[in-house]
């Protein structure tokens, strides 16, 4: 299972259209370590021995030839397991003291997380009250485009903005990773006391749950993606109130969660 079909409101110049699109899973898989709790990691289920074995190498925790032992421990419907790894003792790599620095921290927000119980957030579902005009996002990834000097001279990063009911672009900011993208521009906002003026969050590539749950804790209402939307990311927008829009490219967009627009 890498892909589920969601239903969408596809809008093309103006015209909406019910589509089914297929979209790619993201779900989360904790790895345990003889029988503890070591990480979380978000991924698209499939290879997931070789994704720990993989990991393990990277991470200078198991590095010796002889093939580990996996044991399933816990399957989901939603995609989400629990894998656990038996290491000998001595053949544990000194990546292990580490309790889980790995690269892909500075970039995932559920990364990092020791338990699948740990995926949680609290708080009140967003009231979304406000209706977004489709018909200003062509003009405004354009705006976009234009602010995005580091892609402009390397092609390599991603950009989030952050824009206000009179889709007025606050602040823009780009990284190496989505996710870092994101932080930064919430992060200033949070700093200049702007945060209460965002309606809309606009990114550069796709969306996963991650920043749909940066969107929800900074109670920004709409997030626009100009390419997919994970399974996840539409179902915790669901959840939280938001309204989720992805492949916004030129005249069209796919609306996936709580559709209000003009």
């Amino acid at each position: 299972m890498q892909t589920i079909n969601y239903e969408g409101l596809q809008i093309t110049n103006g015209n909406p259209q019910k589509v089914n699109d297929a979209l790619v899973v993201e779900a989360a898989l904790q790895i345990n370590i003889n029988s503890e709790p070591y990480t979380v990691v978000m991924r698209t289920p499939g290879d997931d021995f070789e994704l720990i074995r993989g990991l393990l190498y990277a991470e200078d925790i198991y590095k010796k030839d002889k093939n580990l032992e996996f044991n399933t421990e816990e399957k989901r419907d939603n995609g989400f397991s629990i894998i656990n790894v038996t290491i000998p003792e001595n053949y544990i790599g000194k990546g292990y003291l580490n309790k889980r620095t790995l690269l892909s921290v500075s970039s995932c927000g559920i990364c990092g997380k020791q338990k699948l119980e740990d995926i949680s957030f609290e708080g009140e579902k967003l009231s979304n009250t406000i209706v977004f005009d489709l018909k200003k996002l062509k003009q405004l990834f354009s705006e976009m485009k234009q602010k995005q000097e580091t892609f402009e001279i390397s092609g390599g990063s991603h950009a989030a903005a952050l824009v206000d009911t009179n889709y007025e672009i606050l602040t823009l900011k780009e990284d190496i990773g989505r996710h870092n993208a994101v932080d930064k521009a919430i992060g200033q906002l949070l700093n200049s006391k702007k945060i209460k003026d965002v309606n809309c969050l606009l990114v550069s590539g796709r969306v996963s749950y991650e920043i749909i749950s940066k969107a929800f804790i900074a109670k920004i209402p709409v997030v626009v993606a100009v390419s997919a939307c994970s399974t996840l990311a539409v179902d915790f927008a669901k959840e939280f109130g938001i309204c989720l829009i992805g492949f916004s490219r030129g005249d069209k967009a796919t609306m996936y969660s709580n559709t209000k627009n003009k």
